[in-house]
């Protein structure tokens, strides 16, 4: 070997650490500012999941001062056996199915409304963005005294004529009248995103296919309808992972009664933990909404990463 190659390949030797170690610098030179959030982020999430699992194992009731003892996973066993466990989540199913899926309907219909041009179209829009801005509290109390009140409300008044004498709406359907304060409070946020969705259709296709001879439905049917798949998608898993953790809305309109007829699982847990004092039981309660709901938005999401992304139509 010549001083030359020898030289060459002393350089390459020195080069080639120096540059890793200026890549490794410069990734955590970005990687930083993100610490902090991802610190916080472990402390305010990671930390009390820990300490909720290991209160899930712990026979713990706070009427029983010194009964607090090593469980096992008797608590999850219970949970199980649980009756009125399996009909709130019955319950919560339904809630979050039935919301979304009138909500994606009515968002729909309000996007394709708004996508096209007509006078005050500007008031319109911000009319029907304002549910999406009233904090849930004051949402479910404008329902339940203003909108189905037996004696003064909106609905009873509205359906007068047609000789709907005063109903309690809320104490003879409550889990349908929740849901409707969701479905008005979501439609919104479906309606933007879908919205968002239409904006971003390219128009010369859809004028390419009126030229052909294309009608309204078949347009809708062909074009528009497989255009927004994706973004109903997406709201629907988002208002799903949000709607799960609905507490404010059964509080505040029905108290989860009668009995728990409008119960969902955050406001179960909550009775189970406040009222009737047994963290452990409602710690097992909590684990199992978590898992499961990880479990069923990984899932969901996964589909909707590979629908933005493009590799299901490459493949």
């Amino acid at each position: 070997m010549t001083t030359t190659e020898v030289g060459s390949a002393r350089t390459e030797s020195t080069v080639v650490p120096r540059e890793r170690v200026i890549s490794k610098a410069e990734g955590w030179r970005r990687r930083g500012p993100l610490l902090p959030a991802m610190v916080f982020a472990i402390v305010v999430t990671q930390i009390p999941f820990l300490f909720t699992l290991y209160y899930s194992t712990q026979s713990w009731n706070l009427v029983r001062p010194g009964s607090r003892e090593f469980n096992g996973l008797n608590n999850y066993v219970d949970v199980f056996r649980d009756s009125q466990f399996r009909t709130v989540a019955f319950n919560t199913v339904i809630m979050i199915v039935g919301t979304v899926l009138i909500s994606v309907v009515l968002g729909l219909a309000l996007a394709l409304l708004l996508d096209r041009k007509f006078i005050g179209r500007s008031l319109v829009r911000t009319l029907l963005i304002t549910p999406f801005l009233v904090t849930p509290v004051a949402g479910a109390l404008i329902w339940k005294t203003t909108m189905f009140d037996p004696v003064f409300g909106l609905i009873n008044f509205v359906l007068s004529p047609f000789g709907v004498g005063e109903i309690d709406w809320v104490s003879r359907f409550p889990l349908a009248a929740v849901m409707t304060n969701l479905v008005w409070q979501w439609t919104p946020f479906m309606m933007l995103l879908i919205l968002a969705g239409l904006q971003s259709m390219p128009k010369d296709i859809a004028e390419a296919a009126r030229v052909d001879g294309a009608g309204p439905i078949a347009l809708f049917r062909e074009l528009t309808l497989p255009h927004l798949r994706r973004f109903i998608e997406l709201g629907a898993v988002l208002g799903a992972i949000y709607l799960i953790n609905t507490f404010d809305a059964v509080y505040m309109m029905t108290s989860g009664g009668p009995g728990v007829a409008s119960s969902n699982l955050p406001f179960y847990i909550y009775q189970r933990a406040f009222l009737g004092f047994d963290i452990g039981q409602a710690a097992a309660m909590g684990v199992v909404t978590v898992v499961a709901t990880i479990v069923v938005s990984t899932l969901a999401l996964r589909l909707i990463f590979t629908s933005f992304s493009g590799k299901e139509e490459a493949a």
